[in-house]
């Protein structure tokens, strides 16, 4: 199995080429139009500052489906409560930013990269990627951000300053996306917090079969939060 070295075209080998741990390719850039064939295709960039960008496509693949989510009795209790202010695409910047310095176990530095910053920030901008913020006493409490091509929804990263702040927000996430129609969240990465929201792992080849047919649908572009948004085909340019 070799790791395959991107240049200047935006071709990506086969996801399922990747090696055993998920690694597919090295190099290239973070343009928005490679970005978004990437995700069409079931690969994302995960690596750190100090080293080239590193392309990933695991498999399994942690998904789950918007319909499935599983809310907890005491996550339910805490959104009666209204403990948390939930607004849409408010403060992208603020919410990528926490989640980059939020410490990630015993891991030092981060996976968000201020080139990989300032790309999802293009990003949200042209309307497809998103953030939900949860406020608390008019102060950024917890958050996510992902980016939303077709009908799938990419989770990138959440973080939390006060307890369930994040939950609370992804719960709030998947209200929406349920409301208008999409079909599929990834988690890419396994972990016990979102397998706690019923998140399971599929095959790598059954993961790429179904994006291939949601992202080929028109995405929901704009400000999740006003309501100034419209679906859109995307065909892998800006």
């Amino acid at each position: 199995m070799y790791i395959y070295q991107l240049n200047e075209s935006i071709v990506f080998p086969p996801a399922h080429a990747a090696l055993a741990e998920g690694l597919l390719a090295i190099g290239g850039d973070l343009r928005p139009e490679r970005l978004i064939k990437a995700y069409s295709e079931g690969i994302f960039p995960w690596y750190e500052e100090d080293q080239p960008i590193l392309w990933w496509s695991p498999d399994p693949r942690l998904v789950l489906k918007p319909e499935d989510v599983y809310v907890s009795k005491s996550l339910k209790k805490t959104i009666r409560e209204k403990r948390f202010e939930i607004s849409f695409d408010t403060n992208f910047e603020a919410v990528i930013d926490a989640c980059a310095n939020t410490l990630r176990g015993e891991a030092e530095g981060t996976w968000i990269t201020p080139e990989l910053r300032d790309a999802f920030i293009y990003l949200h901008k042209t309307g497809l990627a998103h953030s939900v913020e949860a406020y608390k006493e008019g102060k950024l409490a917890g958050g996510l951000y992902g980016l939303s091509l077709g009908t799938a929804f990419f989770g990138e990263s959440m973080f939390y300053n006060e307890k369930d702040a994040s939950k609370v927000a992804f719960f709030y996430l998947v209200d929406f996306l349920k409301s208008n129609g999409f079909e599929l969240i990834d988690a890419q990465q396994d972990t016990p917090h979102l397998r706690s929201f019923g998140a399971k792992t599929i095959a790598r080849s059954s993961f790429l079969e179904i994006l291939k047919t949601i992202t080929a649908k028109p995405s929901l572009v704009g400000n999740w939060g006003n309501g100034n948004n419209s679906r859109i085909k995307i065909d892998n340019q800006l």
